[in-house]
C-alpha cells in the first residue's frame, strides 16, 4: 500500500502542477491567454495522469482485496516486483491511450473565437471550438473515457463486492468493523476522484441545461481537490503516517 501511495502522490503532484499555476494566473492576474502548443501539452498531461490515477486506484482496490481475503499470501502475491509491473502497466496505458488526443487535435481547423470556457485545456472544451468535422475526436474521447473509467470502476466494484462478501462471513462485529476501516480511506479517495470527473464527462455531452459556472467549478475541483485531500485522508487513516507526522511536530515543539 505504501508503494501505491507513493505512485498516487507522484501523480497528484503532476496533476496539480499542470493545472494550478495557470488556473491561479487566470483567477488572480487575469492571464487568460495560453499558447496552442502549451494548451495541447497541458491537456495531454491532465488526461494522461488522470488515467494513471484511475489505474492506481484499481491497484489499491486489488491490494485491499488481497489484504482482507488472502491476508496470509499478501506479501507473496503483491511483492515489489508485481507492484512494479502494475505501476509500469498503469504508466504505459495512460501514455498510449492519450497520445492520440493532441495528434488528432492538430488536424482540426479552429474558428476565430478560441475562448475555452475552463481554467485549463480540457479535451472536449477544445474540440468544441473547432469549425471542422470533429466526429473522430469525439468518438475517440468517448472510447477512452469508457475504456478507462468504465473498466476501472467495474474492476473496483468487483473487488469491493468480493471484499464485502468475505467480510460478512467473518464472525464478530469488531472484526467486521476493522475490515471495513481498512477500506475507508480508499473509498473516500475513490468518491472524491470519480464523482466530479464523471459529472464533468456527462455534462460535456448531455448536460446542456447545467449552468456553465457549475460545470467549470466542478471540473476544476476534479483536478485540484483530490491532490489536496488524498494526503489528508491517508494521513488520518494510516497509523504509521499519523505517528510520523506527530513526531515531526513534537520535535519542532509545536505540540
Amino acid at each position: 500500500m505504501y508503494l501505491f501511495l507513493a505512485m498516487l502522490a507522484a501523480i497528484d503532484l503532476v496533476l496539480a502542477s499542470s493545472t494550478a499555476p495557470k488556473a491561479l494566473a487566470v483567477l488572480l492576474v487575469h492571464a487568460h491567454e495560453i499558447g496552442y502548443v502549451v494548451c495541447l501539452t497541458q491537456m495531454f498531461f491532465i488526461h494522461a495522469f488522470s488515467s494513471m490515477e484511475s489505474g492506481v486506484l484499481v491497484a489499491m482496490a486489488l491490494d485491499r482485496y488481497v489484504a482482507i481475503c488472502h491476508p496470509l499470501h499478501h506479501s507473496t502475491i503483491l511483492h515489489p516486483g508485481t507492484i512494479g509491473r502494475i505501476g509500469m502497466a498503469v504508466l504505459v496505458r495512460g501514455l498510449i491511450l492519450l497520445i492520440p488526443f493532441p495528434i488528432l487535435l492538430q488536424s482540426l481547423i479552429f474558428c476565430q473565437t478560441t475562448v475555452i470556457g475552463h481554467a485549463y485545456c480540457e479535451h472536449m472544451a477544445v474540440v468544441k471550438l473547432a469549425c471542422s468535422e470533429t466526429t473522430v475526436n469525439r468518438a475517440y474521447g468517448l472510447a477512452v473515457a469508457l475504456l478507462v473509467v468504465g473498466l476501472d470502476v467495474l474492476a473496483i466494484g468487483v473487488s469491493y463486492a468480493l471484499i464485502l462478501q468475505a467480510v460478512l462471513k467473518v464472525p464478530g462485529s469488531e472484526a467486521r468493523l476493522k475490515a471495513f476501516s481498512t477500506c475507508g480511506a480508499h473509498v473516500c479517495v475513490i468518491l472524491v476522484f470519480y464523482v466530479p470527473g464523471i459529472f464533468s464527462f456527462l455534462t460535456h455531452r448531455f448536460g446542456h441545461h447545467v449552468p456553465h459556472h457549475v460545470h467549470v467549478l466542478l471540473a476544476t475541483l476534479y483536478l485540484l481537490v483530490p491532490p489536496a485531500l488524498n494526503p489528508l485522508v491517508y494521513g488520518v487513516k494510516t497509523q504509521q503516517i499519523r505517528q510520523r507526522v506527530l513526531r515531526v511536530f513534537y520535535v519542532k515543539g509545536l505540540i
